[in-house]
């Protein structure tokens, strides 16, 4: 028995029946208004936005004799790009996207029959509305053509609404890395990070993808005709493009996270590079200073201190003292460690 998400909304029907000549839409209330426009059209496209309600997908499984299993797909919707074949059935399975506040993906299950091509979303709302206005006007070929080229052009649409995610996350990608070379910041790391995840699961959905439309065009149907095969490839060309841009941003991000790597450590080098120089210049002040605080009493020890009585003893090791750090200080001018651009022209 199939099992729908009680929290997904109910479904909307939307039917388009069109010809060279002529076309109809309407949205569903009956679901018996679908047997009855059967035969009557060249093409019949049936759009089922969202799958709050098991026994209206039922119906339309029964009306267009759907497999049971695909049905069992449709409603459970974590299922990888594909395509099965059921007798005179084809039943895909791809994903689109949409790039909010967060990268969004529903699944979307298409079934191809000989004169129909039933569709079934998640929700409302979907990227096929560039084809539902060449559907309007006749001057199109989809109007001309038949239920193949209609599952072609839902398809393609799909693959489409990929390039402008990508592109979005590209313009991301390079305002990371703008601020990472301004300040290699922890939180530029973290949007790095999420960036890559949303990348991966661009690469999750498109490599089955293009598997998925690889055998659409490899296999011999006679549900898609060969015209509908030259169109299927270039489809499968945008794909190929898809992964290889998934698969470049996510080497990039790579890269951004390998230059906050090395930033961080070239900030601590430089730290310890700094403390080490102050930590070398005391060290003798602080011998010296450690020798004339033992405060030996040059009347009672045999090894006296003559220092301790000179008059000028103080200031003398205070002078012994100042030549020291300068002494270092040139030194490590010299050596170019600092108050230099580089450390390696010595």
């Amino acid at each position: 028995m199939i099992t729908a998400d009680p929290n997904s909304p109910q479904p909307v029907i939307r039917m388009m029946g069109y010809g060279p000549d002529k076309i109809h839409e309407k949205v569903i209330v009956n679901v018996e208004e679908i047997r009855a426009a059967l035969g009557k059209w060249p093409v019949l496209w049936i759009d089922v936005d969202a799958l709050g309600d098991a026994a209206i997908i039922e119906q339309i499984g029964e009306i267009f004799d759907l497999h049971r299993l695909a049905l069992e797909d449709v409603v459970n919707t974590h299922q990888r790009a594909k395509v099965d074949e059921f007798e005179d059935r084809l039943f895909v399975v791809s994903h689109m996207v949409q790039l909010t506040s967060q990268l969004e993906t529903e699944q979307v299950s298409l079934f191809l029959g000989p004169d129909f091509v039933v569709t079934f979303q998640e929700r409302p709302g979907d990227v096929f509305d560039p084809v539902r206005k060449r559907l309007r006007e006749s001057k199109w070929k989809i109007r001309k053509s038949g239920a193949d080229y209609l599952a072609y052009a839902l398809l393609d649409a799909v693959v489409d609404g990929y390039y402008p995610v990508l592109e979005s996350l590209g313009e991301r990608l390079d305002r990371l890395e703008d601020q990472m070379l301004q300040s290699a910041h922890n939180g530029v790391m973290t949007h790095v990070h999420e960036l890559k995840r949303e990348l991966l699961l661009l690469r999750r959905l498109t490599w089955p993808l293009r598997e998925a439309l690889a055998r659409l065009m490899r296999e011999e149907t006679p549900l898609i005709e060969s015209v509908t095969r030259v169109y299927l490839r270039d489809c499968y060309d945008h794909v190929v493009q898809l992964v290889d841009l998934v698969e470049t941003f996510r080497e990039l991000t790579v890269d951004l996270r390998d230059f906050h790597m090395n930033a961080v450590n070239n900030r601590i080098n430089e730290t310890m590079r700094i403390l080490t120089i102050i930590a070398t210049i005391f060290i003798p002040l602080t011998f010296i200073s450690s020798i004339y605080g033992m405060n030996f009493d040059t009347q009672i020890s045999p090894y006296n201190m003559p220092e301790l009585e000179w008059y000028y003893g103080y200031p003398a090791v205070w002078a012994v003292m100042g030549a020291t750090t300068i002494g270092f200080i040139f030194y490590f001018w010299w050596q170019g460690w600092i108050w230099s651009g580089s450390s390696s022209d010595h």
